[in-house]
């Protein structure tokens, strides 16, 4: 299994957010929602295929493997709990959300967890 980058983590992101919101995903959705090209989608898709985080079907529709969807899923919460405290001390929902996908993938877990413990007293 190799180490998840950043771009790794935004893009499993990605393919968990779009999931929530249509039936089935392929890289020319991850593409149209994140804006980078389709050589570079498709080039992270083999990555994170051979990092078992993700499986491509025949038709092309995108999966997350158990490994994958617990990645996504700790971005995703990182990112929404980030945004909405952000949100809750007065920064503007943009900033919020743009400050928020940067800290997601550097804040520890120690902090993170402290952070959650926090916000849910609020």
């Amino acid at each position: 299994m190799m180490k998840l980058k950043e771009s790794g983590e935004m893009y499993l992101e990605t393919i968990l957010i779009l999931s929530m919101k249509k039936p089935q995903v392929r890289s020319i959705d991850v593409v149209d929602e994140m804006g980078y090209s389709k050589p570079s989608v498709s080039r992270a898709m083999g990555l994170l295929r051979e990092g078992g985080y993700i499986t491509v079907q025949s038709d092309g529709s995108l999966h997350l493997t158990e490994l994958g969807r617990e990645v996504a899923e700790r971005t995703y919460e990182r990112h929404t709990l980030l945004t909405q405290f952000f949100v809750n001390i007065g920064v503007n929902e943009q900033t919020a959300a743009e400050d928020a996908c940067r800290i997601e993938h550097v804040i520890s877990e120690e902090t993170f967890s402290a952070l959650k413990k926090y916000a849910d007293l609020g």
